[in-house]
């Protein structure tokens, strides 16, 4: 009885880690999830041409890098730089984010993904120019998801996932 009682303890003391690790994964699990929804609905709204929408989806110190051109500071210069480009006619910008990776904290993430943008060329035509992405995402004190750097370049048309889908 004896015997039995020890391998038990023993059992429940080498399973402590795993039962902990597997509770832990939750809330994880739920960032993600919050993280991919955050930025979903950033991409509804840039597609959709929801200027603030979109500038909301960034954190008040938010940082954008887009490709060839300085980094956009903060919230009232993003409106800015977003505002020139939902206006400038045939443009057109949609991403996906196929990983999402949390941090242990579950205050901060990133994002990879892939976009396609479209906007006039020379010839008065349309051109469009793929992307890949990394986004870096924080969770604010109301548990809002918001981007807080945002970088993206040209890349050839990615027509499967950077990573393996991890949702």
């Amino acid at each position: 009885m004896l015997r039995f009682r020890r391998c038990t303890i023993m059992l429940l003391i080498a399973a402590g880690p795993i039962l902990g690790c597997a509770a832990a994964e939750a809330p994880a699990d739920n960032a993600a999830a919050a993280v991919f929804a955050a930025d979903s609905a950033w991409a509804a709204a840039a597609a959709a041409g929801d200027l603030d929408a979109s500038v909301a989806a960034l954190a008040p110190d938010g940082i954008m890098f887009p490709p060839g051109a300085p980094p956009v500071i903060g919230r009232s210069a993003a409106r800015q730089f977003m505002q020139e480009a939902m206006a400038i006619p045939s443009f057109s910008v949609r991403w996906q984010s196929d990983t999402v990776v949390v941090a242990e904290s579950g205050e901060l993430a990133y994002a990879i993904g892939r976009s396609r943008y479209t906007f006039p060329d020379s010839g008065g035509g349309v051109d469009t120019m793929y992307a890949k992405a990394v986004s870096v995402w924080r969770r604010d004190s109301d548990g809002t998801w918001r981007a807080v750097l945002d970088i993206w370049n040209e890349s050839p048309a990615l027509m499967e996932p950077i990573l393996p889908v991890a949702r």
